[in-house]
């Protein structure tokens, strides 16, 4: 088989455009220049950014599309408010629904550069309808995006009746993750025993964990401190994500000091979902009013692994979403204040390898030779200008092969000033 050499490649820490050679669906070599046989198809990316593909790292898929249904508008626009709200409008959800509506949402990341996803799964239904759903889709669309499941209790693991035993369940029948939301649990003992549960189903199934972890404003919600010390102690903090802590934004700096040195100890990931949250969380604020934002500026710079995720997409939590990871990129470093020129250099990492170190799978992707041949291009020279352009997706190469191409954008009544 002819292999498949795509050049003029901007690539990052690369000062020269470079050539990637690319055969059987892996990347061959990637240098300045590389001698192909006459058969060897050529393909021309004008000097465009090249990066490995975007990555969502946590979004519903069971929920998306589901904020205009009936009974499901959340008049308060608080996290708590939706999860009732989805709690009294599920009960007649199929398989056949919830992944005509998950096709549609992977179809929009897809098309807008990610090729890989972690998805909760509600499993909080005797029947657990949404995991069924959700991991028939994963099979069905693994050709065009990798995706990771998350045995999710929404409505809590002991507030909701033998919601343990459907984690469990959830696990049993495929899912990836161990997932959790002690900040929901009826009171904190539940919510530490909830804890507690979690890392022994990961270490029982040997199994990643991914925790909605105190998605709230209140300073004293801290099961991150314990998800971290139980991650340290059974050697999993890597494969340990604490998702949103929203409560680290509104604790006082030592206690947030004291922990990021137990972060960086147990090497958990964190993911934090601008957009959602910044709608979501302070609504009982006035002014000042909270950002609603984990700490991510302060978890970046010592060294701690933070990614964006989209979160939602249309559901009782949040009214918009796309699946464009770069607007919740915008979004983010602006809530965050990361805008300095070198921060801006590097904050694609923030959903692109970032987010692959959280979903543990560094060993199959990046732009390296050896690793499968997935890629995307956006239509910026470098990285400062594709952030500040909030640039498109003008190519998704998954395998070798394109899952899209775009034409470049022709302003016909404009050609002689914008030449």
């Amino acid at each position: 088989m002819a292999g498949k050499k795509f050049i003029n490649a901007k690539l990052k820490g690369y000062n020269e455009l470079q050539e990637i050679l690319v055969e059987d669906g892996v990347f061959k070599a990637i240098a300045p220049h590389i001698d192909v046989d006459s058969d060897c198809e050529i393909e021309d990316l004008g000097g465009k950014l090249t990066l490995p593909p975007y990555v969502d790292p946590h979004i519903h898929l069971d929920y998306v599309f589901t904020a205009r249904k009936q009974g499901a508008a959340n008049g308060t626009g608080t996290l708590f408010e939706g999860i009732q709200r989805w709690s009294e409008t599920k009960s007649d959800l199929t398989i056949d629904e919830i992944k005509a509506r998950a096709i549609k949402a992977v179809k929009m990341e897809v098309s807008h550069g990610v090729q890989f996803i972690r998805t909760h799964a509600d499993v909080t239904d005797p029947n657990l309808t949404a995991l069924k759903a959700l991991l028939e889709l994963k099979e069905e669309l693994k050709d065009i995006v990798t995706i990771q499941i998350v045995s999710f209790p929404q409505e809590g693991m002991y507030s909701y009746k033998d919601g343990d035993k459907l984690v469990e369940e959830g696990l049993k029948m495929g899912a990836d993750c161990v997932g959790g939301i002690p900040h929901f649990e009826y009171c904190r003992e539940f919510g530490e025993k909830s804890i507690h549960k979690v890392v022994e189903l990961a270490v029982k199934y040997d199994k990643l964990i991914d925790v909605h972890c105190d998605e709230s404003d209140d300073p004293m919600s801290r099961f991150v401190e314990l998800l971290t010390a139980l991650s340290i102690v059974e050697g999993i903090g890597p494969k340990t994500t604490a998702s949103h802590t929203c409560s680290l934004g509104s604790v006082d700096n030592s206690y947030a000091f004291r922990m990021m040195k137990n972060f960086k100890k147990a090497g958990l990931n964190f993911i934090s979902c601008p957009t959602e949250n910044i709608y979501l969380q302070g609504r009982q604020d006035t002014y000042p009013k909270r950002r609603g934002l984990t700490r991510v500026k302060e978890l970046y710079e010592n060294g701690i692994n933070v990614c964006f995720a989209q979160d939602s997409i249309q559901d009782p939590w949040y009214p918009a979403g796309n699946g464009n990871l770069m607007n919740v990129l915008d979004n983010g470093i602006h809530i965050a204040q990361m805008m300095s020129f070198e921060e801006m250099d590097n904050c694609l990492d923030l959903i692109t390898v970032n987010g692959a170190k959280t979903m543990n799978i560094s060993d199959i992707y990046g732009i390296e030779a050896g690793k499968p041949a997935n890629f995307i291009v956006v239509d910026a020279r470098s990285e400062f200008e594709a952030v500040c352009e909030r640039a498109d997706v003008v190519a998704s190469v998954r395998n070798g092969e394109y899952l899209f191409k775009k034409a470049p954008v022709v302003f016909e009544a404009l050609s002689e000033f914008m030449a």
